[in-house]
């Protein structure tokens, strides 16, 4: 989810203003230092970044499957560091459902991300298993799919013609699987997982010289808790902290207030990058309809003008079996 994205920049900048330019067109310097990541770095994607995560956990956690016994469709595009060319952005599809009468929950995720020359098309099963305790479940989920990953070396204008690096495009599929677990009260929530367990590193050889391009595994901490201050307004606190190898830990702090469980308005912090404002408006019982923005507080904040994301869930069947009680169902 990080992808290192940042924290990889931010190292890559100063030494490419120490040497020459790689490239012919000289476009702003954070396109060339995002070129110059995809040559020398070559870590390619990570996992996707969401603001959002706290109101559709599935990408994140595999448990969340079926965590409301509902049908549920969410569509979220993201489009991060505006105004840099090849900057990355993520779109994605899902959808999970559990019945009411049911301990079972599955779901299906269509996502593609892009981040300069590099792609990744995938999709992705889940399924999870609750288990019913006194006022909270625990749940335990597995997620497996496929992916596509490619990278366009070839459209690179490089400077030095016949250059080993951009002979050749760069196109694999890779197996994909994960699990995590979640336990929920009415009151709180906390979740561990690792939604990408295989490292999906594709083997290059151009001219001789052997590269490894692709991801590596990620595990989440996730949690959250519901203070109820009046009818009105309650409080909702959450955090998020990611690990990735080779990446330092990155910690995501928000808090959100809801309002008549219609409204909500939120900030976190993401350390080292970003602070983020968002809302949630629930236009009607079904549809739900939520946007994030976040200001770069990085050394890319001189040449981004933030991150915008828009998300839209759907919920069919939005009805509780008489007797059946379902865990904080508008809050994560």
């Amino acid at each position: 989810m990080n992808r290192r994205r940042t924290s990889k920049l931010k190292k890559s900048a100063p030494r490419f203003r120490s040497m020459p330019c790689f490239f012919i067109t000289l476009k702003p310097l954070v396109l060339s230092c995002l070129s110059f990541l995809f040559v020398l770095q070559m870590k390619a994607q990570q996992e996707q970044m969401y603001s959002q995560y706290m109101f559709n956990m599935l990408h994140v956690n595999p448990a969340y499957a079926g965590n409301r016994a509902a049908d549920n469709i969410t569509l979220l595009y993201r489009k991060q560091w505006m105004n840099i060319p090849g900057s990355p952005q993520t779109a994605t599809l899902s959808w999970d459902r559990r019945q009411s009468e049911s301990n079972v929950g599955y779901g299906l995720e269509l996502y593609n991300d892009q981040l300069g020359v590099e792609k990744t098309t995938g999709v992705q099963a889940f399924y999870s298993y609750h288990i019913p305790l006194d006022n909270s479940f625990l749940a335990l989920g597995v997620c497996a799919g496929v992916l596509n990953y490619s990278a366009s070396f070839s459209e690179v204008d490089a400077l030095k013609s016949g250059d080993a690096m951009f002979q050749s495009d760069v196109s694999g599929l890779k197996p994909t699987a994960g699990f995590g677990t979640l336990y929920a009260t009415d009151r709180w929530y906390a979740g561990f997982s690792v939604p990408a367990l295989f490292s999906t590193k594709i083997k290059v050889e151009n001219s001789g010289y052997v590269q490894t391009v692709g991801g590596d595994n990620h595990y989440f901490l996730v949690g959250g808790y519901l203070f109820t201050l009046s009818d009105a307004v309650k409080l909702k606190p959450s955090f998020l902290m990611k690990a990735v190898k080779g990446s330092s830990m990155q910690e995501d702090f928000n808090l959100n207030t809801w309002i008549y469980d219609t409204m909500c308005f939120g900030v976190s912090y993401r350390t080292q990058d970003a602070v983020v404002v968002m809302f949630e408006l629930q236009l009607i019982d079904e549809l739900r309809l939520g946007y994030a923005y976040d200001y770069t507080i990085s050394s890319l904040n001189e040449y981004s003008k933030g991150t915008h994301e828009i998300m839209l869930r759907y919920e069919f069947n939005n009805v509780v079996q008489k007797g059946r009680r379902v865990l904080s169902p508008r809050y994560y």
